[in-house]
């Protein structure tokens, strides 16, 4: 499943995703809300919990959110690791939103590759 996934993604590096997202792109988070508060998340990335994604996402339901509901954007799934991003991206695809992909090592990459989080205290 999950090579099946990656096939059909055109996955990112953690400094391809920050220049997509300097470029309108929006950076979806699906991690925990224990694991973004003990590390961190990506400035101006919005959080949708990987269990609520496909609601927010399918234009149909009526839990859906604007900002990614069969929109034409760029959206770019961040989860720990690069996995559940990459079945959930595609889940994305199917869902009309033909620009999803993710986000090559997840989160842990993006901070190792030194780009810039905020910790959610500090957004407080």
């Amino acid at each position: 499943m999950l090579a099946a996934a990656r096939a059909r993604l055109a996955r990112v590096t953690p400094a391809e995703a920050a220049a997509a997202q300097a470029a309108g792109a929006l950076i979806v988070d699906t991690r925990d809300s224990g694991d973004r508060a003990a590390e961190g998340v990506i400035p101006d990335s919005i959080w949708f919990p990987r269990n609520v994604l496909e609601w927010r996402a399918d234009p149909t339901s009526e839990a859906a959110d604007p900002r990614i509901a069969g929109t034409d954007r760029r959206l770019i799934v961040v989860c720990n690791d690069g996995y559940s991003s990459s079945i959930a991206a595609a889940t994305l695809q199917d869902l009309g939103c033909d620009n999803a992909t993710d986000l090559i090592g997840g989160y842990r990459a993006w901070r190792a590759d030194g780009r810039p989080i905020v910790n959610l205290e500090d957004e407080r």
